[in-house]
Order: structure tokens, then C-alpha cells, then sequence
């Protein structure tokens, strides 16, 4: 890719207004049309030379023969990475990120509460991604169903609470669900999951469970139930797909259509979102760059979450179309991570 340096100034100044045109507008961007909003004083056949040596070197390029110039991806990148003028929030944007960061909760409740508007915002698709990882446990309960079933109540240590339907083992009475239920609370609190299960193995094998049969099964199954969906705990939630489905989409049905579709792979999107979490920088994935995205031409701005340790918690973006205002979502998203992290503590 051509450096900037290496252009001369007429043609960074065209190759800047066809860009900043092509985002703000999504339209190619014809050389007299260029003449008459740039306030260049060149005519509109030196503009149509100067973009004639941007299309060969592979910045810009014409829709169809008769059109104007718009960017490629490598274009872009080249003006999002040396070009763009970024534009920090405003305080009303501010104040609407930090006010759903700071509701209480579990931190993907969080994650996900501050996408939402992170969507709205940007008028993208919000994306976060939430790192899987077991909850510590801080106390249990079993409420009785019938006389097979009971719920199962696990609390976290960040405040979250879960429910499981578990079964019940024959025979089980109310004193014996108290009983499993105290246990749990007096030996498990403080634990993952993971650990809770091995601590329990290792006291029912060396018999030092101070518990009866049924109570002692009833613990097993519920702590089986919540590791056996571990895997399956959603690690991505998507907000604001409608928002990808603007006025211009109606030109480009079958762009949007294969975004949508892609946006259902969220074992991939995941992956590539876990890209992001090295480094402090957001991470810029424009279109074709990523093979992901080289169908439906997208484009996607991912921050990591950084809890005071330093330890990525999460990681925050957007998805969109590649002609996405970056001067104004990246900041946008930078902010948004900063602000989770701040309140993470």
C-alpha cells in the first residue's frame, strides 16, 4: 500500500474529500461533483487524472464505468490509520454510556446493558464479548418443585443469580434439601465452580462429607448442572442488528441479508473479536481484510475491557458497513471500554 508520505499533497487532498464524501454519503464520488464541494482549485479533468493514479494504486475505484470514485478497503485503511481526525464523544454520548455502565448487576449484564447503547449510538450492531468464566461461588439454595424437581438458586460473589431445574433423588424430604443447601453455602462459598466440584469429590472419596446419601446426591447433581452447560454459556451477544438495516440498505438487500447470516456464526465473529483482546488500541477490521467479512464488505471496531489487574474482562465493539464514520464510533468505543473498566474497579 502506498504510504501517505509518498502522495504528493494534490492527490491526499482528493483522495481525503472522496473518502470523507463516501462515508458521509455512501455514493461514489464523480470529478465534477468533486470540483464544485472541495473548494480544490483544480479543474474537473485534473481531478479525474489525480483520481485516475489513486485507482492504480488500488484506493480508489469506480463502481461501474460511468460512476465516480469511491474508496477500496485498502483505501480506507489507509485513511483510517493515517488520515482520520478523530472526534471525541460529546457529553450528552457520555453521559448515556456511563449512565448504563454504571446500573448494577453481573459484569455481562453490564457489558451487554452499555453495547445496547453503544449501538444506538453509533448506528451499528453492538457487540460484546464476554470472556467464559466460572462464577465464584458465594451461596446456594434448593426451592421444592414437586416431589421430583427442585430449583436450584446459585449466587455469585458479583451479585448474579442463577436458577437450574434439578432432580430430585427418591425419597428426599425438606429437611434434606436445607441440609445439601447449608452444606454447599459453608464449604463451597469462595469457590469456581471447577473447585467446588473437585473439593466435593474429594470429600465424598475420602468420606469426610458430613452429609446423608440423598442430601450428598442431590449436592453432586446440583453442581452437575451448571458445569455441564458451562460451554454453552453464550460468550458473544449481539445488539441493534436492526439498525444495520438502514435507508441504504434497501439498494443492497443482499449485502445486509449475508451480514445477517454472518452475524448468526457468532462462534466466529467470537473468534475474531478475541483477536482484539491483545493490546490497548482499538482494533480496525475494514471489509476484505478479514475473510469473514469479505462477502458482505463490513467493517468492525473491537476495544478490550481491562479490569484495574490489567486482566481483560471482556471486549466491546461494533459492526457495520464499511463506510462507517470511524473519526466519530472508534472514540466512541474507546470510551465505552474505558468507562466499563473504570467501573470494574
Amino acid at each position: 500500500m502506498t504510504p501517505i508520505t509518498e502522495m504528493t499533497d494534490r492527490a491526499r487532498d482528493v483522495f481525503r474529500i472522496v473518502v470523507e464524501s463516501y462515508l458521509e454519503t455512501g455514493l461514489p464520488v464523480g470529478s465534477r461533483t468533486l470540483s464544485k464541494i472541495s473548494g480544490l482549485s483544480l479543474s474537473p479533468a485534473s481531478i479525474r487524472n489525480v483520481m485516475q493514479d489513486l485507482e492504480e494504486l488500488g484506493l480508489l475505484a469506480a463502481p461501474h464505468a460511468s460512476a465516480g470514485r469511491m474508496p477500496t478497503h485498502s483505501g480506507l485503511r489507509l485513511f483510517v490509520d493515517g488520515m482520520m481526525q478523530s472526534h471525541e464523544p460529546s457529553p450528552e454520548e457520555r453521559a448515556a454510556i456511563e449512565g448504563r455502565a454504571g446500573e448494577r448487576g453481573p459484569v455481562e449484564e453490564a457489558l451487554a446493558n452499555t453495547t445496547a447503547v453503544l449501538s444506538g449510538l453509533s448506528a451499528c450492531a453492538g457487540l460484546v464479548l464476554v470472556p467464559k468464566r466460572e462464577p465464584v461461588l458465594k451461596q446456594f439454595g434448593f426451592v421444592p418443585l414437586s416431589h421430583d424437581k427442585a430449583l436450584a438458586v446459585l449466587v455469585g460473589d458479583d451479585g448474579s443469580v442463577e436458577n437450574r431445574v434439578v432432580e430430585l433423588p427418591p425419597g428426599m424430604g425438606p429437611g434434606a434439601l436445607e441440609e445439601a443447601a447449608n452444606y454447599m453455602s459453608a464449604t463451597l462459598a469462595g469457590l469456581t465452580l471447577a473447585e467446588a466440584r473437585a473439593r466435593i469429590d474429594r470429600q465424598i472419596t475420602q468420606e469426610r462429607a458430613e452429609l446423608d446419601a440423598t442430601a450428598r446426591t442431590l449436592v453432586e447433581r446440583g453442581l452437575a448442572v451448571w458445569s455441564e452447560d458451562g460451554d454453552r454459556r453464550p460468550v458473544l451477544i449481539v445488539r441493534g442488528q436492526a439498525r444495520l438495516i438502514d435507508n441504504s440498505a434497501a439498494e443492497d438487500l443482499d449485502r445486509v441479508r449475508q451480514l445477517l447470516d454472518e452475524l448468526e456464526g457468532k462462534q466466529e465473529i467470537a473468534r475474531l473479536l478475541d483477536s482484539a483482546r491483545e493490546g490497548d488500541a482499538a482494533r480496525i477490521f475494514i471489509g476484505s481484510e478479514n475473510k469473514l467479512f469479505a462477502l458482505s464488505g463490513s467493517s468492525v471496531i473491537a476495544k478490550p475491557v481491562r479490569a484495574m489487574d490489567g486482566r481483560v474482562v471482556g471486549v466491546v465493539g461494533v459492526i457495520g458497513p464499511t463506510r462507517l464514520n470511524y473519526a466519530r464510533v472508534v472514540p466512541m468505543v474507546d470510551f465505552t471500554a474505558a468507562t466499563i473498566a473504570r467501573l470494574l474497579g
